[in-house]
């Protein structure tokens, strides 16, 4: 599957909701954010469409945490800003690191502020 298949599969099933989801430790709160796979001296966050995708990753060194909803409302107002501050980039229904999507975080805000627009 493409790039372009998978994000515009991950609008369509966020699109409902409007929600997305990512991994948020259950003790401390802190997110999954990791060492991208593709890019050097670049930090990378999971997101998923679903919580069941999401629960998938829940093992490991994933183990304590627990799949969190961020409302796209909440990801525009806060999100989009600390993630640039820190020069996040995201990784879309992240599979791991041979199977994984990654975007720049401009690109993929941009697609979900035109989430209204897909049918």
């Amino acid at each position: 599957m493409s790039d372009n298949n998978i994000l515009k599969d991950f609008l369509v099933e966020t699109k409902p909701a409007q929600v997305i989801w990512a991994l948020q430790d259950k003790e401390s709160e802190d997110w999954v954010v990791l060492d991208s796979p593709s890019f050097e001296n670049t930090d990378v966050m999971p997101l998923w469409s679903n919580s069941a995708l999401a629960q998938q990753h829940c093992i490991e060194e994933w183990s304590d945490y627990v799949p969190c909803e961020i409302s796209l409302a909440d990801w525009f107002e806060f999100w989009v800003e600390d993630l640039n501050e820190d020069g996040v980039i995201v990784g879309i229904n992240w599979q791991g690191d041979d199977v994984h999507v990654e975007m720049e975080l401009s690109e993929f805000t941009q697609a979900l502020a035109e989430i209204e627009s897909l049918k």
